[in-house]
């Protein structure tokens, strides 16, 4: 996770010379909606109006936890306050239980959510700290002091252990609290050089001290031809002893330098990338993997056309490096992967696997595309079947009109697609040519200039067109889409009672405003009512101002 740095991306032109815009497809919606969630494990992401992320959260069931949030009546001060800060929502679905709970540890680390800071410091965030004494010791510390050297966090705590265990030992440093009246256990085991007993002078003791940070510090390829030749030189003043006891601390250091560079060459940068074919849109979702942890997602729409994966690729790894993988569901022709590995500065590798891992990634990301473009496919069936439409409403566009007795007139145009917001889409109408109190000639304007401009460029039109308001108001907007020759299916909802009308009947149609038809529609036009009311108030404040 991820989250994830989303950014818009221009693609260049397609066969047909036309250019294709992708954008990520989920932005934060300024409305929570839990029932958008599956009922699966993984994190969810609670963001606040800049888009911070404020809380991260690990659950076995998405949609009940989160749900959860705004059910209790009797939450804590810090759950009320998370819940009134929080004006977004994103979420990663895992496998597991278990992989929601590491996936929730990286997302910490990497966000430090304000909510999450002291409910999250545990142990396994912590490094190795080497105290700033006469005598320095070794120990395992939760938080940087800064009375001494500390070196990490380490994400792993086995790997923080080992990389402590070896260099303890190697070179011989006290690691109790305080220094006992005589020799230890440890000191008699040769775990440690006993500086308590006094047979180890501060300045020896010291230089093995340094000798320790720098191998913690990962320097361990210097200091490796440092010791090597100390003991060359002691063994020629047959100093036997000293030289066996450096012996010693290279031999450890050349297993913990071993050990680092199989982790390191095991460990390296992942893009999991899979995508769906839906109408005449690409849902794309990609997983960034560093380090052989997820650390987030992206989430892209496009129009699908010949090429579209290499086309967004070649983009898309323009605006920033390669990673060493990608793991995908179909293979790369040999010049795109030349390119990959010419931005990257050495070999790209483009796996397809079968099993494994990298395969469970990729179902991994299957999961996470399923669950955020179509985990809605109950509700868009329904209301497929309610309107009689002819395909899946994937993409919907709602209007709606918003003034103050007629002055500071505006119009909103919210999408959703795959039954979600995606906010960067929505478009705002200062209205131009209407005066007064006009709501029927404010939409037709409205509706006149959003899909005007789309057949200018060429754009796809949207699956379906929602009216806010009656037969007046879908009688207006139908006109403007005839006399622009288009074939939309378009429809509109009255407030009062919930009511849908569609052209040709002169009443509304049988559908209960419970029904999930319906609400899907209520929730579509709620958050179009929001947008634009949100807009006429920005320009009554700007007119305030000025």
């Amino acid at each position: 996770m991820i989250l994830l740095e989303d950014h818009p991306i221009a693609l260049s032109s397609s066969p047909a010379g036309e250019k294709i815009k992708i954008h990520p497809s989920h932005q934060p919606p300024d409305m929570i909606s839990p029932d958008s969630l599956p009922h699966l494990p993984g994190c969810y992401l609670f963001k606040d109006e800049q888009d911070r992320v404020i809380y991260v959260g690990k659950a076995r069931d998405l949609r009940k936890r989160v749900s959860s949030y705004f059910q209790k009546q009797d939450q804590g001060p810090r759950t009320a306050a998370l819940v009134a800060a929080a004006s977004g929502l994103d979420f990663i679905v895992t496998n597991s239980e278990l992989e929601a709970l590491l996936l929730e540890n990286t997302l910490i680390k990497k966000h430090q959510p304000r909510y999450n800071i002291k409910l999250k410091d545990s142990s396994r965030y912590a490094g190795i700290e080497l105290t700033e004494e006469d005598f320095p010791r070794l120990r395992i510390s939760r938080r940087n002091t800064g009375r001494g050297s500390f070196f990490g966090p380490f994400v792993s705590s086995r790997e923080r252990n080992i990389v402590y265990q070896t260099v303890r030992k190697a070179f011989g440093l006290a690691t109790c609290r305080r220094f006992p009246k005589r020799a230890c256990l440890r000191y008699h085991l040769g775990h440690c050089s006993g500086p308590c007993t006094g047979r180890i002078s501060q300045a020896d003791y010291r230089a093995r001290a340094a000798r320790a940070a720098s191998a913690l510090a990962g320097k361990t390829d210097e200091l490796l031809l440092t010791l090597q030749k100390e003991m060359a030189d002691l063994s020629l003043r047959q100093e036997f002893e000293r030289a066996m006891l450096l012996r010693d601390e290279i031999q450890a250091l050349e297993r913990l330098q071993e050990r680092q560079q199989v982790e390191r060459s095991r460990r390296y940068d992942q893009d999991v990338i899979c995508y769906e074919v839906e109408g005449s849109s690409v849902y794309l979702m990609l997983f960034r993997v560093y380090r052989g942890c997820l650390e987030g997602k992206e989430e892209y729409v496009f129009s699908h056309g010949e090429g579209f994966l290499e086309e967004f690729l070649v983009q898309y790894y323009s605006e920033r490096e390669p990673p060493e993988e990608l793991i995908l569901e179909q293979p790369l022709e040999a010049p795109l992967l030349d390119f990959l590995s010419h931005q990257k500065g050495r070999k790209v590798k483009a796996t397809v696997p079968r099993q494994g891992e990298k395969k469970m990634l990729l179902d991994l990301a299957r999961k996470n595309l399923e669950a955020g473009f179509f985990g809605d496919r109950e509700k868009l069936s329904a209301l497929e079947q309610a309107l009689l439409l002819k395909k899946s409403p994937q993409v919907i566009e709602c209007f709606d009109i918003s003034h103050l007795g007629g002055t500071f007139s505006v119009g909103s145009m919210v999408q959703f697609r795959g039954g979600r917001p995606d906010r960067g889409q929505y478009r705002r109408f200062r209205i131009k040519t209407v005066s007064g109190i006009d709501d029927y000639a404010s939409l037709a304007e409205t509706v006149h200039r959003r899909y005007s401009r789309l057949k200018e460029e060429k754009q796809d039109m949207p699956d379906l067109i929602v009216i806010d308001g009656g037969k007046g108001q879908l009688a207006s907007a139908l006109a403007e889409l005839q006399a622009l020759r288009l074939k939309i299916p378009i429809i509109s909802l009255a407030k009062r009672e919930e009511e849908i009308y569609v052209p040709g009947l002169d009443g509304p149609l049988d559908i209960k405003k419970q029904e999930k038809a319906s609400l899907y529609l209520q929730e579509i036009r709620d958050e179009a009512h929001r947008f634009a009311l949100a807009y006429n108030r920005l320009l009554r404040k700007k007119a305030i101002e000025d």
